[in-house]
């Protein structure tokens, strides 16, 4: 192989400067995308059930929900939309896409007339909006982990990798701190007025930083040789589904027993269970959401760990030690939550995140290199979209069903336990694929199952 200017024959950029940014401008992007994100599902679980959904003759709260998870469905959309013209056109460019797609989706939100304005057009509109979110958030992460890890040392790959997805909890963490900085500009009646739409309005200033600063990185390497080359694949997503979609399955199970715990948060839930002044914690609004900032930085941290950890012991060894923590937060995070008392909360959040940390810090690095170059856009992006699916998209309505059924809620954590397993069992399935090289020379050993009852050893 012909070394190219500014490259490594492994497909990587030769300047630590470079490489800087591209990290910086994958943290600031995806944090940007999770903030839209996430301040949909905060809103859900304290202001929208009564302004949105009490138009309509059901529970306002289970609806709210509801709605968090529909926006899933339309992840894949926006998956396959990103894979198609990631592997086209390049990475760069579709985060471009996503990012501002989120960003208006997220700021018309803000100005969106209630029910009691307009009736059940409010809620007919919010939903618009927020699959418009959902289309962007399918597309958006595959483009960021790509940008990194392809960008990224072949020894360091795992901690690159955890760049965009600290941008899960700083997302939240930027999301709950501004709704909580509402609730004390804008106490009571006034938040419901007017206080919760300042965090969606917010969005456009993000935007525009995210954007600029997502303009001024490269494009990945990997991408710019098989566009020089001419070795793009023609049907991305057809050549995918014909040759790996027990991988895509696989993959996409592994993300969804992370993704069905992490939603207790990031989808709202314990914001609104918390809250509830009809259930059995009554807390009120900002110290609860101080808690949820709060068990974000832990989880930041815990997953930049988790991602280091994975360049010393392996993709797969990294990800069984955070099943087993994730399944003893599991196991502790509604006994201390209801306790109803603010620092029992936090602490249940906190211990949670730590496996929640090691279950996702991995995951960039781990998809990567489970998918050949040709089509890794479209692999990355639909397992994740499907996991997303499988995993969180229902799981806070799940939550609230579950609860407004048996007044307890030891069977939600049962189901969590359970998604934990699946996960850990999908983990086990897989071959770990570490340090495997990136760059289209390396088609064929890529290519190759990493499933352990398919690979050829």
């Amino acid at each position: 192989m012909t070394e190219q200017p500014g490259f490594t024959p492994t497909g990587t950029i030769a300047s630590p400067a470079d490489r800087r940014r591209v990290v910086f401008a994958t943290v600031v992007g995806t944090t940007v995308e999770w903030y839209d994100f996430f301040i949909y599902a905060t809103a859900v679980g304290l202001v929208f059930g009564q302004l949105f959904f009490s138009a309509l003759d059901a529970n306002s709260v289970i609806l709210g929900f509801a709605t968090v998870g529909i926006s899933f469905l339309f992840r894949p959309l926006g998956a396959f939309l990103a894979g198609h013209f990631g592997d086209k056109l390049g990475r760069k460019r579709v985060l471009m896409w996503t990012l501002i797609l989120m960003g208006a989706a997220t700021a018309l939100i803000g100005v969106l007339p209630t029910a009691e304005v307009i009736g059940v057009w409010a809620p007919v509109l919010l939903v618009l909006l927020r699959i418009l979110q959902g289309v962007s958030a399918g597309g958006e992460w595959g483009g960021a982990v790509l940008m990194a890890v392809e960008h990224a040392p072949k020894k360091k790959r795992g901690l690159f990798g955890a760049s965009p997805q600290i941008g899960v909890p700083l997302g939240l963490l930027l999301a709950s701190g501004v709704m909580a900085i509402m609730t004390l500009v804008a106490p009571g009646d006034q938040f419901l007025a007017w206080g919760w739409r300042i965090p969606f309005l917010l969005s456009v200033v993000l935007i525009l930083v995210g954007y600029y600063v997502r303009r001024n990185v490269e494009e990945s390497p990997v991408f710019a040789e098989l566009a020089e080359r001419k070795e793009k694949a023609k049907m991305p997503i057809v050549q995918l589904f014909r040759k790996h979609l027990l991988l895509v399955i696989i993959a996409a199970l592994v993300f969804a027993g992370n993704n069905a715990v992490g939603y207790m948060t990031t989808g709202g839930y314990i914001q609104g269970y918390a809250t509830d002044p009809d259930g059995p914690i009554g807390l009120d609004r900002g110290p609860v959401l101080w808690a949820v900032a709060g068990s974000a930085v832990t989880w930041l941290i815990t997953t930049l760990l988790a991602g280091w950890v994975s360049d010393k012991l392996g993709r797969r060894t990294t990800y069984i030690i955070g099943w087993v923590l994730q399944l003893g937060g599991v196991a502790l995070l509604f006994p201390l939550v209801n306790a109803a008392n603010i620092w029992s909360l936090f602490a249940g959040l906190a211990i949670l995140t730590i496996g929640l940390g090691f279950t996702y810090g991995p995951q960039a690095a781990l998809y990567t290199e489970l998918f050949p170059a040709s089509i890794r856009f479209s692999g990355v992006s639909i397992s994740y979209a499907i996991g997303a699916i499988v995993g969180g998209a229902f799981a806070p309505t799940i939550a609230a069903s579950i609860v407004e059924t048996t007044g307890s809620t030891e069977a939600v954590t049962w189901y969590l336990a359970g998604m934990t397993v699946i996960g850990l069992i999908a983990t086990l399935l897989l071959r770990d694929r570490s340090g495997i090289p990136l760059g289209p020379d390396h088609e064929q050993e890529q290519s190759v199952s990493p499933i352990y009852a398919m690979a050829r050893v």
